[in-house]
């Protein structure tokens, strides 16, 4: 990802089938689009990619190995390894990077952020460690994302408020959603570690969401797959994915959204 890359049909395809083919449809879906907006984004070394996890993203999204993932959990990294798509794996945390200040001219953090409660020693960090000019890429749920789920939306036209609300909120536990807040509010972090935002979009429209909702209680098959044979998908073939495949694929052409339940940011180090 060292310049831009035009995405057309073929192009959209192979991003939305590499994450649905492996992973559970619903997750694979939003990493799809995800995805799909980092292709468009010039990537410059040394890179580092805050929340490594598993793996699974930087081996099917990252067209070269960033030369730092940075993970505080055990077991995923220990799996991100057998994928060998990083240069190099570091058990750390966020708020700690084991590294001079200075040292990378991209940082990225694909749907990290709003799992970490403590946020702002985070940005910090990512402040600190960024070469002068240096940016920031990151995706994070926004303040629409338990506001629109289906089942909030429906508990509300029936008058039960409190339990839409109440809802939202188990939705965004399941989902270990520590923070789902307007960019105003990300961009306010930026501006004080001392960072300047540069670009921002939302994406992801709320019928996009009611798929992704709608597949968590779907996806337990996928658990059961994965628990058993070590594979979310056990059978990645297009006959088995066609009804995932049709619920999700028209949202690849044009995942931008004003009603967007996502928020995608570059930010920069200033010169």
């Amino acid at each position: 990802m060292t310049e831009n890359k035009p995405l057309d049909k073929d192009a959209l395809d192979q991003i939305l089938w590499r994450h649905i083919s492996s992973l559970p449809y619903f997750r694979g879906f939003l990493r799809a689009v995800e995805d799909r907006f980092l292709q468009e984004i010039p990537i410059s070394g040394p890179w580092l990619d805050l929340g490594s996890g598993d793996g699974h993203f930087a081996s099917v999204a990252f067209d070269r190995q960033p030369e730092i993932g940075l993970d505080p959990w055990v077991a995923p990294t220990l799996e991100a390894r057998t994928r060998k798509a990083y240069r190099m794996l570091v058990l750390g945390e966020g708020a700690r990077i084991p590294v001079e200040d200075a040292s990378f001219n991209t940082v990225t953090s694909i749907s990290v952020l709003e799992h970490i409660p403590e946020i702002d020693p985070v940005i910090a960090e990512v402040a600190r460690v960024l070469r002068p000019g240096g940016q920031f890429v990151f995706c994070v749920p926004n303040h629409r994302f338990p506001e629109l789920l289906w089942g909030r939306q429906a508990l509300n036209t029936l008058g039960l408020k409190g339990l839409g609300a109440a809802y939202g909120r188990f939705f965004n536990r399941i989902a270990r959603h520590a923070h789902t807040d307007s960019p105003a509010i990300w961009q306010e972090r930026l501006t004080a570690a001392g960072l300047e935002l540069e670009r921002t979009w939302d994406y992801f429209p709320p019928q996009a969401l009611h798929v992704l909702e709608w597949g968590h209680p779907l996806g337990i098959p996928a658990l059961a797959s994965k628990k058993l044979f070590g594979r979310w998908v056990l059978a990645p073939t297009r006959w088995n994915l066609a009804i995932p495949w049709a619920l999700t694929r028209k949202t690849m052409d044009d995942p931008r959204s004003e009603q967007g339940v996502c928020s995608y940011f570059i930010a920069r180090r200033p010169a």
